[in-house]
């Protein structure tokens, strides 16, 4: 008897684990169906103390910037970072202003332009035509020695924590070496850090083909090339900055097309803002999603104030809906570490473009690779693909420049924007011979989804069948489906007379060298063949399936 109720009582334990692990499950698709990938936002204002460029521009002015930031944040219940160059670290009143605001919802950290002040200090002749000087050889890490900026680094840090009370947990700028950027993990334990975004000589700044957008673990030797292992990456995510347009911005990428406040076609239009918002939070993404909002008080309140006074409300609303993470870079920081020990694959797509538009886009990364694909009128483009290496070093890790510019590269497959013309990028272009001819192949709009947490598929209907494109983190695949054009190929085309880093088919893939570095661009299925048709070359399927690999096998 007093088996048989035991044995009924574990079959109703047995039982009810069961239910309630269902239900657990039940509860955990719906959470992650509903929400299933974070999407963050870092409201970070970085402050100087001077601007010489524009005499109208008074430190009050300045001042009063922060002022007004703060007093808006505050308005919408937003927390956020704010970033000292030493000049203004230095200075009273940003202190005394900073040190009132509440520490659970704001992080103070470093802004990593070097004026005079901090330079002299470090025992270094200035070399500035002012007393903050924003080209690259003054005003900035690439311009000294290893050995100074380390001294650079210990200046800034030990008085931050005068001040403070603590070292300094995020330090960003437009560009930080990785010597640097080593300093401050090893010594000083930094969480964050944030660079510019891509862009190609914007006030003497070039980076160009690095991680698109989200964050990832840098080289040890190259502080905008993503690392493949644990053992070379500096564990300290590296935020890009300022909120590219994922379709604008990288076909000029001279202007600046990113949620900047001051820039009235885009961080300060209306119209542009709800669009960029409503993809970031509402398509789909892989990983993550993340974006800086935010604007240097250089630009003065009244500059940045329209469009600050549309983004706020609707950040807040966002934030209130659970649509998105509104945190410090320091927190952001801490959830990548703890996410992720090596750089994820992510993904930022764009299911409906700005009005008068029917561009669709997919941006992927992984820490091998980045990718975008375009459609556009029905048609399909290849337009980007860099490859990541963690051995080659930044042009900075030993030397300095000696100009007003500095020049971050990864190795380009694809490069759209630099071998195509202004506004209208080239690449690989999905084709097909139809009646004789080489033609453009023709779909409907493309459906993205998650395969799993490092695959994202791409499927595009066309007017018969359609084609499957899988990106993973070492390659992609793009299979044809049932009832697909049986003759269809990729021709990667560039603008006449452009100049690219392509060198020669040959047996063992397509060649390439850029910058002193020789790799290839392999299909593990499919042929890659001279093209007859203009382009730099051809990948025909094997099996109705291309599969390509992006690893550089150095």
């Amino acid at each position: 008897m007093l088996f048989m109720l035991k044995k009924t009582i574990s079959f109703l334990l047995v039982a009810l684990l069961c239910q309630f692990a269902t239900y657990n499950a039940d509860a955990r698709q719906k959470i992650n169906t509903l929400h299933p990938e974070p999407k963050i936002i870092n409201i970070v204002n970085f402050i100087r103390d001077i601007e010489p460029r524009d005499p109208n521009i008074t430190r009050d002015v300045l001042y009063q910037t922060v002022v007004n930031q703060i007093k808006l944040m505050k308005q919408y219940h937003l927390g956020g970072t704010f970033l000292l160059q030493y000049d203004a670290l230095i200075d009273k009143r940003y202190q005394d202003l900073l040190k009132t605001l509440p520490k659970d919802q704001f992080e103070i950290g470093g802004w990593w332009e070097l004026p005079q002040q901090l330079i002299e200090k470090a025992g270094i002749q200035w070399r500035g035509k002012y007393s903050w000087d924003w080209h690259s050889d003054v005003g900035f890490s690439v311009g000294y020695t290893p050995a100074e900026r380390e001294k650079i680094i210990d200046v800034y840090f030990t008085d931050f924590k005068e001040i403070f009370g603590y070292y300094p947990k995020s330090i960003a700028s437009w560009v930080i070496d990785a010597h640097s950027l080593n300093y401050m993990y090893d010594k000083y334990k930094i969480v964050a850090t944030a660079n510019c975004k891509d862009q190609v000589g914007t006030d003497g700044f070039t980076l160009w083909g690095g991680y698109w957008n989200q964050a990832y673990y840098p080289s040890r030797v190259n502080a905008y090339m993503p690392a493949q292992h644990a053992s070379k990456q500096l564990p300290v995510p590296v935020f890009r900055m300022l909120g590219s347009d994922p379709i604008r911005q990288y076909a000029d990428g001279r202007t600046v097309t990113t949620l900047e406040p001051v820039y009235n076609h885009a961080g300060g239009n209306e119209q542009w803002i709800n669009w960029f918002f409503q993809c970031f939070s509402g398509d789909l993404s892989l990983g993550f999603n993340y974006t800086q909002a935010g604007q240097e008080n250089s630009f003065t309140w009244e500059a940045m104030r329209k469009g600050l006074e549309l983004q706020m409300p609707i950040i807040a609303q966002l934030k209130r809906e659970g649509k998105v993470r509104v945190e410090t870079m320091e927190k952001s920081g801490r959830w990548f570490r703890e996410s992720y020990p090596l750089t994820p694959a992510t993904t930022f797509t764009v299911s409906k473009d700005l009005p008068g538009s029917n561009k669709k886009t997919i941006w992927f990364n992984s820490r091998f690779y980045r990718i975008n694909i375009l459609w556009e009128n029905g048609t399909m483009r290849i337009t980007d693909i860099h490859l990541f290496n963690e051995n080659i070093p930044d042009k900075y890790l030993e030397n300095v420049t000696k100009s007003n510019q500095s020049f971050f590269y990864t190795l380009p497959l694809v490069d759209g924007f630099q071998w195509g013309k202004a506004g209208k990028p080239e690449g690989f272009r999905l084709m097909m011979n139809k009646d004789g001819q080489e033609v453009p192949i023709h779909g409907k709009d493309p459906v993205f989804a998650n395969v799993n947490t490092t695959t994202a598929r791409a499927t595009w209907p066309l007017e018969n069948g359609s084609l499957e494109i899988e990106l993973n983190e070492k390659g992609l695949s793009i299979k044809a489906k049932t009832n697909a054009p049986e003759d269809w190929f990729l021709d990667l085309y560039v603008a006449e007379n452009a100049q690219t880093a392509f060198k020669a088919v040959t047996e063992a893939g397509a060649k390439y060298e850029f910058d002193g570095h020789t790799y290839l661009l392999k299909a593990t299925q499919g042929i890659i063949e001279k093209s007859n048709a203009g382009g730099l070359y051809r990948i025909r399927p094997k099996g109705q399936r291309i599969v390509l690999s992006m690893v550089d096998p150095e």
